[in-house]
């Protein structure tokens, strides 16, 4: 029996239920469509479709270069597909953004009603978004107890599967909508992605060398490690999990075989698993929340409408040297570090005043682990709008960040080269050089370095005063 194997965010042939589910049922086809149609104002943003370009590119070769490519809405493409190749199955593993939902149930419906078998598999997530729930039934809106009363008293995640040996691939003729890889045209005309696939070996091998490298080399000082953006105490995993090159089963259980249960870095990083969890959970019971405000309360919130900040933070030009290091190491590598986002996201909305949905979209078309539902959720948090989000008062000091989690200026001087040569106490504080320092320092602010965009006291008071104003309830 021919099946189809549709690949989506599973671009790896290990661990991956459904192409396992194909391959025992004979020959298959494997797929992948570009829906741009489906997706809409939702459909993957730049840096993303250059990682998913090369990450397609590896995975074509892990299967002998039988993957076949198409680029429309994928509901008519599989529809003529079961036709011309006169397949019985379709096989794929779920997604979890709203139109996705929405899309696959259509087509799956289209198919029952034709007779053809359709089967989805769970190769994204460790427990799926309607499998956690509290004692009564309801969905959790506050991390922690998601986590350790929901996800860790729940069925442990299932057990990484075998890679699939001698997989059949059917002989397909005349496929009149198929197209080449490079017809799918993610790479930009522009050539700024070259510098930026450099610092990544992108593809299932390159997934499964970190995921090794960071096992030995990261998580053993990850939860003080962490914060700290110049130590290499990250796992940097995200694009895989993200576009599947590694599944988190593969990683929940390959940390769990280098390091002893109880272990504080082990608990550390697999709470982060955890919160990649609940930000799927969050989407799947608010499917707006990648647009609204998940506490209604911030509807009537006073965002600055003039936005002459934001292309300075987008370049990483505030004048904040943690700040635009944070905004530069985003463009030119595609990432940026954990405690980085924190900063440059509280700057955004609390410093600037600007909506979250700046941050949303410029992060959205930036990052190579540009996740929908992670994205969202994050930038809620920092916004104090989403749930467990961090309380309004809470607002980054990008001088005092700099100086506790950068103190040797290892990270800002990489991507803020201007002032490589200020003395570490005025690094984070340039303006307050004195001008013999500055001009040692070959230091011109306003023209070689900014000065800053906002005075940080003032903007701190100014947010501090707008966030009382919200209403107590909503």
């Amino acid at each position: 029996m021919k099946t189809i194997m549709w690949f989506r965010q599973d671009l790896r042939i290990s661990d991956n239920p459904a192409l396992l589910e194909a391959v025992s049922s004979g020959e298959i086809i494997p797929i992948y469509i570009l829906d741009d149609i489906s997706s809409q104002s939702e459909k993957i943003g730049d840096a993303s479709r250059v990682w998913l370009h090369y990450s397609l590119l590896e995975l074509n070769k892990s299967l002998s270069g039988n993957l076949r490519f198409f680029k429309g809405a994928a509901q008519e493409i599989i529809s003529e597909l079961i036709r011309v190749t006169d397949s019985k199955k379709i096989v794929w593993n779920r997604c979890y953004e709203p139109w996705r939902i929405k899309r696959d149930t259509y087509i799956k419906k289209d198919l029952n009603e034709l007779g053809i078998e359709a089967k989805s598999c769970n190769g994204s997530l460790l427990w799926e978004p309607q499998e956690i729930c509290k004692t009564d039934g309801t969905h959790y809106r506050v991390f922690t107890p998601f986590y350790r009363r929901g996800c860790l008293n729940a069925v442990p995640p299932r057990i990484p599967q075998n890679t699939p040996l001698n997989i059949k691939f059917a002989e397909i003729l005349n496929l009149k909508r198929n197209c080449s890889l490079e017809e799918l045209e993610l790479l930009p005309k522009h050539d700024w992605y070259i510098s930026m696939v450099k610092n990544w070996k992108i593809g299932e091998q390159g997934g499964l060398d970190d995921l090794d490298d960071f096992l030995k080399n990261g998580i053993v000082n990850y939860k003080m490690g962490r914060n700290i953006p110049s130590k290499k105490s990250v796992s940097r995993l995200s694009p895989r999990l993200h576009f599947g090159e590694l599944s988190p089963n593969q990683v929940w259980y390959a940390a769990q075989q280098i390091i002893e249960p109880g272990d504080s870095n082990l608990d550390s990083f697999l709470s982060e698993l955890g919160w990649r969890e609940f930000a799927y959970h969050l989407h799947f019971h608010y499917p707006s929340l990648a647009n609204e405000n998940l506490n209604p309360k911030f509807n009537s919130f006073a965002w600055k409408t003039e936005t002459n900040n934001i292309k300075a933070w987008q370049t990483g030009m505030t004048g904040y040297p943690i700040v635009d290091a944070g905004m530069r190491e985003l463009y030119q590598t595609g990432y940026m570090h954990n405690r980085l986002r924190m900063i440059v996201g509280s700057f955004l909305v609390k410093n600037l005043l600007q909506h979250w949905h700046h941050g949303r979209d410029w992060f959205h078309n930036c990052l190579v682990d540009a996740d929908l539902c992670v994205n969202s959720a994050s930038w809620q948090w920092i916004a104090g709008c989403g749930a467990d989000a961090a309380p309004y008062f809470r607002i980054f000091n990008p001088i005092t960040q700099g100086e506790k989690f950068d103190p040797e200026g290892e990270y800002t001087k990489k991507w803020v080269p201007e002032l490589i040569n200020i003395p570490k106490k005025f690094l984070f504080c340039p303006w307050q050089a004195p001008t013999e320092i500055l001009e040692k320092s070959g230091i011109q602010l306003g023209t070689t370095y900014p000065m800053p965009i906002v005075d940080l006291k003032v903007s701190r008071n100014l947010a501090l005063e707008a966030f009382s104003k919200l209403p107590k309830t909503a």
